[in-house]
């Protein structure tokens, strides 16, 4: 038993520091589960954790020889150095440095989306100014504008039914100008 004040480790460090492995293993059965705790709480990942467990006592061997006692307690200086390798893991992951951005999966449409979708824009426009004017003027003022049949029929000063009429017409002609998107999953 250490007398108090001293370090309970200390008998242990000159072990180690003598390559003594019976001593490394009775210090890593006395110190590792608490340094492990701590990483793992520290950085809720048990890899992550064992790692700089392992980090930790590799640093501890190489203090092991030139320990002086009277200083900190070594279970101290132990945490210290386990805290300080969690806080730098815990920076990393905050500013991860890479030489070219990380894969990232576009969720938005594709790179010729735009393309096509400028494309699919162009032949629509194009077709409805090949139709006939009242037929392209009833188009435009239901499903472009929004109205409805009533509100588009008083605009162009004409019945409902004729405006009907002239929506069906025009519906026909683009959709036969257009054909040829309808197979292509457009």
């Amino acid at each position: 038993m250490a007398a108090e004040g001293s370090d309970p480790d200390e008998a242990l460090l000159t072990g180690v520091g003598r390559g003594d492995p019976a001593a490394v293993r009775q210090l890593l059965d006395r110190r590792l589960p608490r340094v492990l705790a701590l990483a793992r709480r520290m950085l809720n990942d048990p890899c992550e954790a064992e790692d700089v467990a392992q980090e930790t006592f590799v640093r501890a061997w190489k203090q092991a020889r030139s320990w002086r006692p009277g200083g900190a307690k070594f279970d101290t200086w132990l945490h210290r150095v386990a805290l300080n390798l969690c806080y730098d893991r815990l920076r990393r992951r905050r500013e991860v440095v890479t030489a070219e951005p990380p894969e990232q999966v576009d969720t938005g449409p594709a790179p010729d989306a735009g393309l096509l979708g400028a494309d699919l824009s162009r032949r629509v426009e194009a077709a409805l100014a090949a139709l006939p004017a009242r037929q392209r003027e009833a188009i435009v003022l239901c499903h472009h504008q929004g109205l409805g049949n009533i509100e588009a029929a008083a605009l162009m000063t004409i019945s409902v039914e004729a405006l009907e009429s002239l929506l069906g017409r025009g519906r026909r002609a683009l959709k036969a100008s257009l054909a040829d998107l309808a197979g292509s999953g457009r």
